[in-house]
């Protein structure tokens, strides 16, 4: 059986006056994150490792920001959407191992939550999802707290 691996990596700035999205849970903090959608940037780092291992290109491809039908677009959308082309290029999702980069706010409150939904949404256990969080030691962008940054690894495998 063919297994495919892939990457993704997303990053988004701070803003004012929006709700903080990651992993498809809201999450209580004092900003949002900035983008043409709800800027899940864990969301949309998984949406492009899938792409990536199934050869299908990235997630501007499919879902462009010039597109005004994704303009707030969830990141669970994006993930469901993003199954639905995976699937249909004969592939199924093994596993997917996630890292949030921020320094605020905390992340490991929320990552069961997180793994949850993820895992329903890409129709896998529970226990084939992992979302971990770190910090760059006030390093960078995401140090400064200017911004959160988001890094996927999946595994698929042609369905039998």
């Amino acid at each position: 059986m063919k297994q495919r691996v892939g990457i993704g990596f997303d990053a988004h700035r701070f803003a004012a006056s929006r709700p903080l999205f990651l992993g498809c849970v809201e999450i209580p903090f004092k900003k949002g994150l900035a983008g043409h959608s709800d800027a899940d940037a864990l969301a949309h780092a998984i949406c492009d490792s899938l792409l990536g291992a199934a050869g299908l290109g990235d997630i501007g491809t499919h879902f462009p920001d010039s597109d005004p039908a994704y303009r707030d677009a969830a990141g669970a959308f994006l993930i469901e959407q993003t199954l639905g082309k995976v699937s249909g290029a004969g592939f199924a999702v093994v596993n997917v191992d996630c890292v949030v980069v921020c320094e605020e706010p905390r992340i490991s409150p929320h990552t069961a939550e997180m793994r949850k939904k993820i895992s329903a949404l890409l129709q896998i256990a529970e226990d084939c999802v992992s979302v971990k969080a770190t910090t760059t030691e006030k390093m960078g962008f995401a140090g400064r707290g200017e911004g959160v940054a988001a890094k996927a690894v999946c595994l698929i495998e042609e369905k039998s």
